[in-house]
């Protein structure tokens, strides 16, 4: 059996699909609160320490593309695309959207880390991973409100 909250939210629904994050229940509201203190957390890593390096064209991340072979436009644009990622993070109807392009970039790093760097690294973008498909799966819900704020300004 599942638990109903006041408003009509089950805490323990599998049966309807109910998430716990979105439940109105107090473990329901600190679910959201955790999840959103994840989601700043890799807003201000993916800012902080992954695009401004890019963006300021640090030795360390300028030798790296140069090694990769993409140079500093691809690391302008690799910087640029990190930086938005971490911005929409935080825009309630771009969380989930957000995490998956930061996610397709993560596996993307992942694959030059093997293949130019012998693996070097291979695992940061895969640790990456993981929270940011949590966060695109807990925050699915909102990707019908973009696709409507999307329609509507077509």
């Amino acid at each position: 059996m599942s638990e109903i909250s006041a408003s009509g939210a089950s805490a323990t629904d599998t049966v309807s699909g109910t998430v716990i994050a979105e439940s109105a229940t107090p473990r329901g509201r600190r679910a959201r609160a955790a999840l959103f203190g994840l989601q700043v957390l890799l807003a201000l890593f993916y800012a902080i320490a992954s695009a401004l390096p890019k963006l300021i064209a640090h030795s360390s991340a300028v030798d790296s593309f140069d090694r990769i072979g993409w140079g500093t436009t691809g690391m302008y644009i690799i910087g640029v695309l990190e930086l938005a990622g971490a911005v929409a993070l935080l825009i309630p109807v771009l969380q989930s959207v957000a995490a998956m392009a930061l996610g397709a970039l993560m596996a993307g790093a992942f694959v030059v880390q093997v293949t130019i760097f012998d693996g070097e690294n291979a695992a940061t973008p895969l640790i990456l991973i993981v929270p940011l498909a949590l966060i695109a799966w807990a925050r699915r819900g909102r990707n019908a409100d973009l696709l409507r704020l999307v329609r509507r300004q077509a």
